[in-house]
């Protein structure tokens, strides 16, 4: 599989000018987007066994479970790229499961047609092990990936994790200098592409294993598209 062809896309640009104390009170501002948030993933949890029990009878992921799970991992990529996964950007969060062309951050995954039977029974928790072991260090705890996929937990926390200093580093760089180093943004986008594509595939979004490779910069190699 060529990386070209894998089917989550995870996009973002870094503004040109961000303020330097704005990231102090973001997790306040987003307070109503966490309580969407929560009961999105709640929705989530329960369209994804939908959809495990159609993928295990049809081999079809159902299309209007897929676009609302798909837009729930939007939504919460928009809301980390602006606070504590990114700082990527001063641009409140839109209210939206639909990709917005005009914020920074899009994430997307092609709609997969059909799928393996007897693998979704597999992939989400056996196959998954390696990815999971390298997402808890860049995430912050193994114990996050499991969150993220079974009960719901719409945050990059549960412990420090790769992102998590790299971030505090760029904010205290751009608390004193006024810039964000273009180096860190761009490991930064890496290991949240990761993270992403571990997190549609664990969520049965596809068949195709993510690649063991960290794609840096804010334009992802990938392909897909809702």
């Amino acid at each position: 599989m060529s990386i070209a062809s894998y089917p989550v896309s995870v996009r973002a640009s870094l503004d040109s000018r961000l303020s330097r104390w704005l990231w102090l009170v973001k997790w306040v501002l987003l307070i109503p987007h966490y309580i969407v948030l929560f009961v999105l993933w709640i929705g989530f949890v329960f369209a994804s066994i939908g959809a495990f029990l159609a993928i295990v009878f049809t081999g079809v992921y159902p299309p209007r479970l897929f676009r609302f799970n798909v837009g729930v991992l939007r939504w919460t990529w928009r809301v980390n790229f602006y606070a504590y996964g990114g700082l990527g950007t001063d641009r409140y969060p839109p209210f939206s499961l639909s990709d917005v062309p005009d914020y920074p951050a899009h994430f997307d995954v092609r709609y997969p047609g059909r799928l393996s039977r007897g693998l979704v029974l597999v992939k989400w928790w056996l196959l998954a092990i390696p990815h999971y072991l390298i997402v808890g260090a860049l995430a912050g705890g193994v114990a996050w990936t499991a969150q993220t996929a079974e009960r719901g937990n719409s945050s990059y926390s549960g412990g420090i994790g790769l992102i998590d200093l790299l971030v505090l580093i760029a904010a205290v760089t751009l608390t004193v200098t006024g810039k964000y180093p273009k180096g860190i943004f761009d490991f930064i986008l890496g290991c949240n592409r990761w993270v992403l594509r571990v997190i549609a595939y664990a969520a049965l979004m596809t068949d195709e294993y993510p690649p063991f490779r960290l794609d840096l910069g804010g334009e992802d190699p990938s392909d897909g598209t809702t």
